[in-house]
């Protein structure tokens, strides 16, 4: 499911790329058969490119399933099984394969989903950028604008008009989400190759000294508020947990930038994806946290995706390490260690999400 958002960071105007059928002309997301040799989230990539003409960071965990009956060459009409893989949109093509038998055409998720005949593929466009969510980040619509910023001399006043009044956690939580999506979106750039490294680098540097200056000013509003929404020490856990992430994310583009590395692992690639939308996930769950009584399941089915991603980040990491060791690991030892060094701070990144998770669904138990 190609997808992209008006502006860095989480916006509230994602949009879906949908391309018509070539037999009824319907609206269909790109998809296809499984590619040997290639894993699932790999083929959709190809699909992608091949049916709409776009590029970008493909998931390797899928959003979903979604089920429906398609009609083969022989007659018979028959129900197929879809995965569908997030893919965040780097590059639209001019001209692709497919272009002169489809349509290709950008919708809102309202719109995409009315435009798609499947119930299933519709709910899971739904569930993708729910209308909590949405609601939520139209009221830190500043928020959206301040993440486009990244120079280091704007970051006081951009601080400064960012943090709350009064001692509004909440408000914080989104905030270092912002920074978190931001960082996240520079790093898979950079482990994608598309546009000067160097910025890249620089960004999340200057994203995680936006998450410094949020993490302390949380602290010191638990420090000065009597009465706070939930228990102290899960507030400083959580926002410490987000912190971690954008802290490795540093660390990864250090290391990169450190050893010059400028070729990267399809592994890398595939778990800086996971990363991009580990850390949408997120931005998601902080404006929810605001009604936990209310939001109480789709916080829960976050966290469980979030899960789910680091388990097969780790499988991922694990066929990185040994596609390295073999390539490198007699003859170049010195890029076998480089490698594994960018490996361990991707997996840490992955591992603070599944942290973060881990925080929230506490706050869920004690407060749903």
């Amino acid at each position: 499911m190609p997808y992209r958002t008006d502006g860095s960071g989480t916006d509230v105007s994602v949009r879906v790329l949908l391309v018509t059928s070539r037999g009824t002309g319907r609206w269909v997301v790109p998809k296809g058969n499984g590619i040997t040799g290639l894993e699932g989230h790999a083929a959709a990539a190809v699909e992608a490119e091949e049916e709409a003409g776009v590029r970008g960071l493909v998931c390797p965990v899928p959003l979903g399933t979604y089920r429906y009956r398609k009609r083969k060459g022989s007659g018979a009409s028959l129900m197929v099984d879809v995965d569908v893989f997030p893919l965040a949109v780097t590059d639209e093509l001019e001209a692709w394969k497919e272009a002169s038998q489809r349509e290709r055409r950008w919708f809102t998720l309202a719109e995409a989903a009315e435009k798609v005949d499947e119930p299933d593929l519709r709910e899971l466009m739904r569930s993708f950028a729910p209308n909590e969510f949405q609601a939520a980040t139209r009221r830190t619509s500043m928020l959206a604008q301040v993440a486009r910023k990244s120079r280091i001399f704007q970051m006081s006043a951009w601080f400064q008009r960012l943090l709350p009044k009064t001692g509004n956690f909440f408000e914080l939580f989104e905030a270092h989400a912002q920074t978190i999506v931001t960082g996240a979106d520079a790093l898979a750039r950079l482990l994608q190759g598309t546009g000067n490294s160097a910025d890249h680098i620089r960004e999340v540097i200057e994203r995680e000294n936006d998450g410094d200056q949020i993490i302390r000013e949380m602290l010191r509003t638990v420090r000065e508020t009597f009465l706070t929404p939930f228990d102290r020490s899960a507030i400083t856990s959580l926002i410490g947990a987000m912190d971690d992430a954008i802290d490795e994310m540093q660390g990864a583009v250090q290391a990169i930038d450190l050893y010059e590395v400028r070729e990267f692992e399809q592994e890398m690639k595939d778990m800086g994806a996971i990363i991009v939308d580990a850390a949408r996930l997120v931005a998601e769950a902080m404006p929810l946290l605001r009604d936990v009584g209310r939001n109480g399941t789709r916080l829960h089915e976050l966290t469980e995706r979030l899960v789910r991603m680091e388990n097969h980040a780790d499988e991922i990491h694990r066929q990185g390490l040994k596609r390295a060791f073999k390539e490198h690991g007699e003859r170049a030892t010195i890029k076998f260690i480089v490698a594994r060094e960018i490996y361990k701070h991707l997996e840490y990144i992955v591992d603070a999400f599944e942290d973060v998770a881990n925080e929230i669904d506490g706050i869920v138990i004690d407060h749903a």
